[in-house]
């Protein structure tokens, strides 16, 4: 997640050679938010604001993987189709990053955001009033939003809070999980109070993303647009060595996390685990990311190599995925944990890798937009693949062998990636 291909974390002048630890520029001493005469009390509203709506965008995943087996009964619809809108608003958020700065530039920021986080209500709304058809157009619209939001948001933290950026924007990745952890959870629970209307469980998570956009309004639709300044093009980052095996140690390590959005809980279904209690381990695992999205960026910065690190997290994740399609039952909670830590970690460290791997802050704004753009794109693919598997062989243990090769690819990029070397780009 980025802006303008940005990465995530505080812009600094990262340098696995010579730093350890993160540094604000000089010119970020004159805070944006003092010179546009915001005071504390817009900052602590604003902060809180971005937190509540990181916490909106992947309720979309969690909430339509807890309800999958009842959607497809319900519906009529088979597993392919069902792949389709899992992987749908994945490819979203790849196919929609490079269009959210245009329109940050042309309207603002603020009210991009806004018309992005109202939108992504209507997309979750319109995903439960109709036929199959609304259910795909609602899907994608509320894609495209969460691309949208993904890319702008760092960019307010960068902008009016550059001397807390890294720990709000821990706030954020935290948020992000908490989200989907809590859609996994209470999704199902919510189908049942609201007499098994699988249409309504998925719109009541339209309510929470109308407050949040109903409250970023009221916070900021007086701030005036101001027009970005025009940046000097990076050359050569798209024939880099490094950054392909950033982009795909990315990609291939965000398909393992959409998987557990998308499927995990239909997987443990099938084996046997009543839907509740399906959603509860999703939901657990997806939490214990918390932690790991907070503990893995000090280790990664402290490090002058991640490729051990990389490995360690792919293997996590990957045995712990291969362990929910095989291991018995009543260890899966302890599985959870152990794919909480990997999953949680790898996007962490993805994310910190971008900065460590740049020589200054604007080829880390590109290589992170590439990594970004490319990398959804790959985790779109494998969710897809999942449905047809499933459809062709009847069993959901029959990805096991898709799942070892994301893990051997994914962790000879992160190996890769995670070496003590900068991406061989210019700025003209």
């Amino acid at each position: 997640m980025s802006v303008m291909g940005e990465p995530l974390l505080a812009e600094g002048n990262l340098n696995t050679k010579t730093e350890t630890a993160m540094s604000q520029p000089a010119q970020l001493k004159s805070a944006p938010h003092i010179q546009n005469g915001l005071g504390p009390v817009y900052r602590l509203l604003a902060g809180i604001c971005l937190v509540l709506i990181a916490l909106n965008l992947r309720s979309l995943f969690s909430s339509f993987s807890a309800l999958l087996p009842e959607i497809i009964a319900s519906a009529g619809i088979s597993s392919l189709t069902a792949g389709l809108l899992t992987t749908l608003p994945v490819f979203c958020l790849g196919f929609f990053a490079p269009l959210a700065p245009k329109f940050g530039e042309r309207i603002g920021i603020e009210r991009t955001l806004l018309l992005a986080v109202l939108l992504l209500a209507l997309g979750m709304f319109l995903r439960g009033v109709g036929p199959v058809t609304l259910l795909f157009v609602g899907t994608m619209l509320a894609g495209a939003c969460i691309a949208t939001c993904n890319v702008l948001l760092p960019a307010v933290v960068k902008r009016d809070f550059p001397d807390k950026a890294a720990l709000l924007t821990g706030f954020y990745t935290m948020a992000l999980s908490g989200g989907a952890a809590l859609a996994a959870a209470f999704t199902l629970p919510a189908y049942r109070a609201l007499g098994n209307s699988w249409q309504q469980a998925l719109s009541l998570w339209a309510l929470p993303a109308l407050i949040v956009g109903v409250l970023w309004g009221v916070l900021t639709w007086r701030l005036k647009h101001k027009r970005a300044a025009n940046k000097s093009k990076v050359t050569g980052l798209w024939r880099d060595k490094i950054a392909w095996q950033l982009t795909l140690f990315m990609g291939l390590q965000s398909s393992l996390a959409f998987t557990v959005f998308g499927w995990l809980s239909p997987i443990l279904r099938e084996r046997g685990l009543d839907g509740i209690t399906a959603g509860a381990v999703v939901s657990v695992s997806i939490g214990v990311q918390l932690i790991a999205c907070l503990v893995v960026p000090t280790i990664a910065v402290r490090s002058r190599s991640q490729s051990l690190l990389n490995v360690v997290l792919i293997a996590f994740a990957t045995i712990a995925m291969l362990a929910m399609l095989f291991m018995p039952l009543w260890s899966v909670w302890y599985w959870a944990v152990l794919q909480g830590i990997g999953l949680g970690g790898l996007i962490a460290a993805a994310m910190t890798e971008i900065v460590l791997r740049s020589p200054n802050p604007r080829v880390a704004s590109h290589l992170s937009g590439m990594v970004q753009f490319v990398g959804y794109m790959i985790a779109s693919v494998v969710p897809l693949l999942i449905g047809i598997i499933h459809d062709l062989t009847r069993t959901y243990t029959a990805s096991a062998m898709l799942f070892v090769v994301i893990g051997i690819v994914a962790a000879w990029n992160g190996w890769g990636a995670g070496r003590a070397m900068h991406v061989q780009a210019g700025s003209e």
